[in-house]
């Protein structure tokens, strides 16, 4: 369980870069007016399929015992992420001419909900408690 534990630990840096990368790609896109690309859902996929990861990996370390009551809010902020940027990348994809800005805020809301997720578990890495 330690080493599931330290795969779901160092895969959110993963998660983190690859929605940095998207979030900035897809900013440069909107504000250069380009038609999108299939470079979208190719960044899209990667940004949803780690998030996706790291939330199985979060599930089956719950599922094993892996628990305690301050995990009820990580648990739900990470639910909330996943489900974002599904809908509203899928939604970018059936689109006549899909864009920049959906999957933009699909990435900056599904990183605001992790930040919210970790938050929910680990508030001194945002804010000094200890003060």
């Amino acid at each position: 369980m330690n080493a599931l534990f330290a795969a779901h630990s160092g895969l959110r840096f993963l998660v983190l870069l690859a929605g940095l990368v998207a979030a900035v790609f897809f900013a440069v896109g909107l504000a250069r007016k380009q038609p999108a690309t299939r470079t979208v859902r190719v960044m899209g996929a990667v940004f949803s399929g780690l998030l996706d990861l790291q939330v199985l990996l979060g599930l089956i370390l719950v599922a094993m015992g892996r628990y305690y009551p301050a995990l009820i809010g990580h648990i739900v902020m990470m639910l909330l992420a996943v489900a974002v940027v599904h809908i509203l990348l899928v939604k970018n994809r059936k689109r006549p001419q899909p864009g920049y800005a959906l999957p933009l805020v699909a990435v900056v809301l599904g990183l605001a909900l992790i930040a919210g997720g970790i938050l929910a578990i680990r508030p001194s890495l945002f804010f000094m408690t200890h003060l």
